[in-house]
C-alpha cells in the first residue's frame, strides 16, 4: 500500500462503540432491485456481497418505513414484520464480508408516487407541491398523521435490530418527508410542528428521539443511529446554510453517531443567492459541530487521493457511491497498490461483470452524464 493512503485504513470508533476497520463507507444508493412488497431479492444481495468486502460499513439503499411514504415500485422496504427473514439474510450477507451494515429509514411525503398510494395522494407538513414537473399537491398531514409517521420511523428502528443490522441512518435529506419538516418551503404549519426554525425541526427531533429510544429498549450491543442532512434548498423559501448550521448545532446535542451530510461534491460551496462563503459546505459544518459529532462527508471522491484530501480536513469518515458501483473492490485495490487498476469509465457491457440490477443499470447508461458511460 502506498503510505500516502494510510490514513483511509485507521480504525474508527463511532460514540455508540460501534467499531468500523477503515474510513469507508459506502453511500446509500438506490437499487430499485426489491420485490414489489419490498422484500429482498438474490439481485440485491450479489449487489452488496461484491461491495462489502473491503468497506467499513455499509449503509443500504433508502428502505421504505410507511406505504404511505412509497417513491419506487421496487424499492427497499422495512415497514412491515413479513420483510424481517429477507432482512435477517441481508444482515447477514453483510456481515459475512466483513463489513458493519446500517439501514437508511424514509418516507418519501410529498415527493411520493401518487400511483403507488393506497389513497392516491402524498402526505406532507404542508399541502404546498415540490417545484418539480409534474408534482401533484400533497395533504398536510394531522396531529394524528404526524404520530403515526413518528411511531413508524421506531417501527422500522426496531425491526432493523431484529434483523441483526448495526445501525440506522435517518433520512432528513434530499427532499423526503423529514426535510420537508424542516423546510420553509414545505413547512407553511402555524402550530407546533411549523412557523419558527425551532418548531421546524421538531418532527425530526421527535424521530430522532423515538429512534434511540427504541435502540436502548431492544438493542443488545452497540447500536448506530446517524441523521442524513441536505444543507440547502433551492427554492424560494427554502433551507439556507444558516439554517443548516443552527440546526447541526441542535443535531450535536442529540447523541448522534454522526451526521452524514447529502451533497453532489465535497468541495462544492453554498449555492443559494446572496451566500459570500468559498468554504466547502462539508467543511463549513465540519468546522461548526465536528468536534462533538462525528461528521461523514461524501460527493465526487473517486481517488484515493480524493479521500485523503478530504480526511485531511478533519472529517473522519466518508461515503462512495459512484466510485463502488464503478469499481466494487476499490478499497481492497487500494490496501494492495493496484489502486492504478481501479475503473473510471464504465464500459457498456460491464453489467454482470459488476453484478448491477437491471433497473439500476438502465438509470446508469440512459441518464446522461450520471456515470462516465463508454461503448
Amino acid at each position: 500500500m502506498n503510505n500516502n493512503y494510510k490514513s483511509i485504513f485507521e480504525p474508527f470508533e463511532l460514540p455508540s462503540g460501534v467499531q468500523l476497520k477503515n474510513r469507508v463507507i459506502m453511500a446509500p444508493m438506490a437499487l430499485s432491485a426489491s420485490k414489489s412488497n419490498g422484500a429482498v431479492t438474490e439481485e440485491e444481495l450479489a449487489y452488496y456481497i461484491q461491495r462489502a468486502q473491503g468497506v467499513g460499513a455499509v449503509i443500504t439503499s433508502s428502505a421504505l418505513v410507511s406505504q404511505n411514504g412509497k417513491l419506487l415500485e421496487n424499492g427497499f422496504g422495512i415497514d412491515n414484520d413479513d420483510l424481517l427473514p429477507g432482512l435477517k439474510t441481508l444482515a447477514n450477507t453483510i456481515h459475512e464480508q466483513g463489513s458493519k451494515a446500517f439501514v437508511q429509514l424514509y418516507h418519501g411525503g410529498r415527493i411520493s408516487n401518487p400511483a403507488l398510494l393506497s389513497g392516491g395522494q402524498s402526505l406532507s407538513a404542508s399541502a404546498v407541491a415540490a417545484e418539480r414537473e409534474g408534482s401533484a399537491t400533497p395533504k398536510a398531514m394531522t396531529e394524528e398523521e404526524i404520530e403515526i409517521a413518528i411511531d413508524e420511523f421506531a417501527n422500522a428502528t426496531r425491526r432493523v435490530i431484529e434483523a441483526g443490522f448495526d445501525g440506522v441512518e435517518i433520512h432528513g435529506a434530499n427532499g423526503f418527508l423529514i426535510q420537508q419538516f424542516f423546510s420553509p418551503h414545505s413547512n407553511r404549519r402555524k402550530d407546533k410542528w411549523g412557523g419558527t426554525l425551532e418548531k421546524r425541526m421538531k418532527f425530526p427531533l421527535e424521530i430522532i428521539k423515538r429512534v434511540k429510544k427504541v435502540a436502548a429498549k431492544h438493542a443488545k450491543s452497540p447500536f448506530v443511529v446517524g441523521y442524513r442532512i441536505s444543507p440547502e434548498e433551492r427554492e424560494n423559501p427554502g433551507i439556507t446554510m444558516e439554517d443548516t448550521l443552527q440546526f447541526v448545532d441542535v443535531l450535536a446535542l442529540q447523541n448522534l453517531d454522526y451526521i452524514h451530510l447529502s451533497v453532489d461534491h465535497f468541495w462544492g460551496e453554498p449555492r443559494r443567492e446572496g451566500s459570500s462563503s468559498t468554504k466547502s459546505r462539508v467543511v463549513m459544518v465540519q468546522e461548526r459541530v465536528g468536534n462533538r459529532v462525528p461528521v461523514i462527508g461524501v460527493g465526487g471522491l473517486s481517488t484515493p487521493d480524493d479521500v485523503v484530501k478530504a480526511l485531511d480536513t478533519g472529517i473522519p469518515l466518508v461515503t462512495m457511491g459512484h466510485a463502488l458501483i464503478m469499481e466494487p473492490k476499490w478499497v481492497e485495490k487500494v490496501q494492495s497498490g493496484q489502486e492504478r487498476e481501479i475503473r473510471t469509465t464504465l464500459p457498456r457491457t460491464a453489467q454482470k461483470e459488476l453484478v448491477l440490477p437491471d433497473n439500476l443499470w438502465g438509470m446508469i447508461t440512459n441518464i446522461p452524464g450520471w456515470f462516465p458511460v463508454v461503448d
